[in-house]
């Protein structure tokens, strides 16, 4: 078995309680700190799985089989430019060096949102991707748990309303088609 990192955010939970946390204990979370910043329940884990993927599936029923909607998996997917720098452990301006250009292959991905506004957002799924092609990043195993993290959000995303993205299924397939 192997050892993994990360967080669910809970849905729901404004503040602690004692029946929270022995909910949480008694459901097989024994493995995990409950958290609380800004009326948002977070709980930090340190499981064993055979992947990452099988860990973070455990973690979820568990909480979820204690009564506790969770409503997703931390680090996520969409991240600012001070928070590409911080997970790759360089500096801001090296990261805003590639991002314009002045540094590097170019091509770094595009924004998925922020060009109107201060601060403009990318998915990190789409960073590690490029910073892997251009030689920039060899771990692998952080590109696969971006993804799989990716994936479990994009999933609680549909869980929350499946009609949303029938239509972008709907949509997808017309642009394919064009």
């Amino acid at each position: 078995m192997l050892n993994f990192q990360f967080t669910l955010v809970l849905k729901g939970l404004l503040k602690p309680s004692d029946d929270l946390e022995t909910k949480l204990f008694e459901g097989g979370c024994d493995d995990a700190l409950l958290y609380f910043r800004e009326q948002t329940a977070y709980l930090d884990f340190d499981r064993e799985g055979e992947s990452f993927e099988t860990a973070i599936l455990s973690a979820i029923l568990d909480v979820e089989n204690a009564g506790i909607p969770v409503s997703s998996v931390e680090p996520g997917d969409l991240v600012t430019a001070a928070e590409i720098a911080r997970r790759l452990g360089r500096s801001k301006e090296s990261i805003r060096l590639l991002i314009s250009g002045a540094r590097g292959n170019g091509a770094f991905p595009v924004p998925v949102s922020g060009l109107t506004s201060k601060t403009k957002i990318w998915r990190w799924t789409e960073v590690l991707d490029w910073m892997q092609l251009h030689h920039k990043l060899s771990d692998k195993q952080l590109i696969q748990q971006a993804y799989t993290i990716r994936n479990f959000n994009e999933s609680f995303a549909i869980r929350e309303n499946p009609t949303v993205y029938e239509k972008a299924g709907k949509l997808a397939k017309q642009l394919k088609d064009f």
